[in-house]
Order: structure tokens, then C-alpha cells, then sequence
């Protein structure tokens, strides 16, 4: 299976980064071809402009269009977005390993979002859910929160849960493009977190990727 890794932390010595590290490990042991984007040693630009494009419709500039009008001709593509497009192409199931900032995913992966999940790429018009473009692919999140789990309730300091919190991402952005989405790997409370809890946590980790593919629990599967 080809996997593609989408990284979105900055310290290559955080948890997050530990967790994405224990992931590709497993998933080579097991045989995987990984494919990998690091957003920020790359430098990857969050940023939806009219540079996305080596081609313009010259219309009136609007970015969903100019997507779906450079996929429609010869897939026309700034050099950086048509390598993370080709790799999702490729990919069976995508990882993403990301903490999780003001309940949403930093700028860099949001972007990723943007840019990458084209209009003609994986989604059209009418072409979303059990018809999006991406439909037979996989998607699981694996989010790291500073605060406790018991913040994350409908009674808590959030006043939601963890899974309210991901309905933009889980829902409105994968399974929007057809993923079937894979419940998250959550990691709470790593502002407190000890090393032995941090060990302990990476142990797990690797036992979730090992059991991975083997019966998904999934949040959203289209049959």
C-alpha cells in the first residue's frame, strides 16, 4: 500500500514529531511504501494566490476556478503543489500528524488544505462525499492537544467534544472529497504530559499503526 505522511509541527523533537517517526517506522516494518511531506522543512506556503497557477483562465480571478481550469489543462500547477498532488494520487490511505491550535490545525496544514484538495483534483461541482474524487482512499488524523481529555466533553471548559472540535476537518474537508475517514489517534493533556506518560503514549501509538488496516474504525466510511 502507498502511504503518504503529511507532517504539520515545526520541532522535529516534539511528540508529534515522535508519534509521525513511530507511524513511518511501523508502517515500513510492515512493508509500506511511504511517501512524505514535511510542511515546514520544506516550506511548504499556506498561502491561496493567483502563483498557484502556471496558467489563468483570465476570467475574473477566482480560485476554485482557476483549480479546476489548470486540472483541466495539462495539470498547470505551481511546482509545489503539483508534487503534493501527484503524491496524493499515488497514496492508498493519508496520515496526517498535527497538534491542535485554537480547535483547528495550524496555518501550514489549513493551507495544505487550500491548496492541494483542488477543484478537479478531489472534488467537483456535484462531485463531493460518496462522489468526491478522492473516493477509495483513506484519511486518519493523528492530533496532539495540550489540554486534558476531560476538556473535551459537552459539559467541559470547550463545551464540545474532541470530535465536534475535527467535524470541519474530518467531515467538511476529507470525507467532503470522498476519504474514508479512520477515527483519530488523540493525544490530550501533553502540556502535563511526563516522560513516562510520553513513553507510554508512543507504545500506544505503535500498537493503533500496527492494527491500523487490519479493521478500521471509521468515522465516516461510503460503501
Amino acid at each position: 500500500m502507498n502511504i503518504l505522511s503529511v507532517y504539520a509541527h515545526h520541532e522535529p523533537g516534539s511528540l508529534t514529531g515522535a508519534l509521525k517517526n513511530t507511524a513511518l517506522g511501523e508502517l515500513a516494518r510492515q512493508g509500506h511504501t511511504i511517501l512524505e511531506t514535511d510542511l515546514y522543512a520544506s516550506g511548504f506556503s499556506p498561502k491561496a494566490e493567483k502563483f498557484d497557477f502556471n496558467l489563468l483562465s483570465g476570467q475574473h480571478f477566482n480560485y476554485m476556478l482557476e483549480q479546476r481550469y489548470a486540472t483541466n489543462h495539462s495539470m498547470a500547477y505551481a511546482s509545489d503543489i503539483l508534487a503534493e498532488i501527484e503524491k496524493l494520487q499515488k497514496s492508498d490511505l493519508v496520515i496526517f500528524h498535527t497538534p491542535i491550535w485554537w480547535q483547528g490545525v495550524p496555518a501550514v496544514l489549513k493551507g495544505w488544505f487550500d491548496r492541494v484538495l483542488a477543484m478537479g483534483v478531489a472534488w467537483d461541482g456535484g462531485l463531493i462525499y460518496e462522489k468526491g474524487l478522492l473516493r477509495g482512499k483513506k484519511a486518519f488524523v493523528c492530533a496532539v492537544v495540550g489540554g486534558p481529555e476531560e476538556y473535551y466533553r459537552a459539559d467541559g471548559r470547550h463545551k464540545a467534544t474532541f470530535e465536534q472540535i475535527m467535524h470541519p476537518i474530518h467531515h467538511g474537508t476529507l470525507a467532503f472529497c470522498g476519504f474514508d475517514v479512520i477515527k483519530p489517534f488523540v493525544v490530550y493533556n501533553t502540556l502535563g504530559l511526563g516522560e513516562a506518560a510520553r513513553a507510554q503514549t508512543i507504545t500506544n501509538y505503535q500498537t493503533t499503526i500496527a492494527n491500523l488496516l487490519k479493521q478500521p474504525a471509521y468515522l465516516h466510511k461510503f460503501d
